[in-house]
């Protein structure tokens, strides 16, 4: 377990959840401006998500070391991760049982103080619409892979939660005195 209580307490960590929502991000721009797939309105909340993973790893990075930089990134990366599962369990459901009373917007609801789509638009403007299902892989949806991921970054938050919350102790070169 020691071994994991480093790791959970190093930059490389923290780094590699950076990074694996920044190759997701990557990715869902490669199905929208490669593969011309519009994204929806959950598409792009989605996104958001996975960006607030991005920044749990980033913010993890900068000290890892430090129990409460841990702990902000661990409630970050929780919070995302929760967010996101909600959307794409919605976006499964509307697009499992479309109906004309269950729909999603054209516009996405961001503050007034933060029109991300309009800072923003080639990342964060939706395209599409919620009920498309324009892609699948092996028989599943774009939506029901994001199901699954981001319950895979729940999993690993899970994993990693009480490793994170352990104090980092230096062992003495006695061991019989630790």
């Amino acid at each position: 377990m020691t071994t994991f209580i480093r790791f959970t307490h190093s930059r490389l960590s923290w780094l590699l959840l950076a990074v694996t929502a920044l190759l997701l991000e990557l990715v869902a721009l490669y199905f929208q401006y490669g593969m011309k797939l519009e994204p929806c309105v959950m598409c792009i909340y989605q996104r958001l998500a996975l960006f607030g993973i991005l920044m749990a790893g980033l913010i993890g990075m900068t000290a890892p070391k430090l129990t409460l930089v841990r702990i902000l990134s661990a409630l970050v990366w929780v919070v995302s991760a929760t967010w996101g599962l909600k959307l794409a369990l919605t976006l499964v459901e509307m697009q499992a049982n479309p109906s004309p009373f269950s729909t999603c917007s054209f516009l996405p609801e961001f503050p007034t103080w933060m029109p991300l789509h309009e800072w923003f638009p080639a990342v964060m403007l939706p395209t599409g619409m919620c009920t498309d299902v324009p892609w699948e892989f092996l028989g599943i949806t774009m939506a029901q892979w994001m199901v699954v991921i981001f319950c895979g970054f729940l999993a690993m938050w899970l994993l990693f939660l009480v490793p994170m919350l352990t104090g980092h102790h230096k062992h003495s070169q006695y061991p019989h005195i630790n």
